[in-house]
């Protein structure tokens, strides 16, 4: 398995992977809608994507955006979108990528990651709290939809 920085000439295996996630979650095919949105949030700096790789073939993919923390004065990441192709799950793969984004948080100086899952994703919660992230209580999130 090799994990690397995605850039513009893996818009094609990244885009591929990010149409199954969201089919995955639910919504329609969407390839092109994906290549679009991919290649929107690379070519304006927007997000961080590191693609895992089997040979030739996309294993999956954990797609960071920065947020800062106002009163830590710091840049944090948020850990929005982490994917393994079901060929590759159960393999290491998602706590390989997981694994790869604390480096690279680090690597930025950054003061933590966040992420969220749905409540009933019981498996990414296991794995989560196996690497150390730590379940929010203190504190409520509110989402206004627009």
């Amino acid at each position: 398995m090799k994990i690397f920085r995605a850039a513009l000439k893996e818009i094609d295996l990244v885009s591929t992977l990010f149409n199954e996630y969201r089919i995955f979650y639910g919504k329609q095919a969407d390839l092109e809608g994906a290549k679009t949105f991919i290649e929107e949030r690379m070519r304006f700096n927007e997000s961080v994507i590191f693609l895992a790789m089997d040979g030739e073939s996309p294993m999956g993919f954990v797609q960071l955006y920065p947020i800062f923390t106002s009163v830590g004065m710091k840049r944090k990441w948020l850990l929005n979108d982490l994917f393994v192709a079901e060929t590759y799950r159960r393999h290491g793969v998602g706590k390989a990528l997981m694994n790869q984004a604390k480096e690279f948080a680090l690597e930025t100086k950054a003061a933590g990651i966040l992420l969220e899952t749905t409540k009933d994703n019981t498996k990414a919660q296991a794995l989560y709290e196996q690497l150390g992230y730590v379940k929010e209580d203190a504190v409520f999130f509110y989402n206004l939809s627009l």
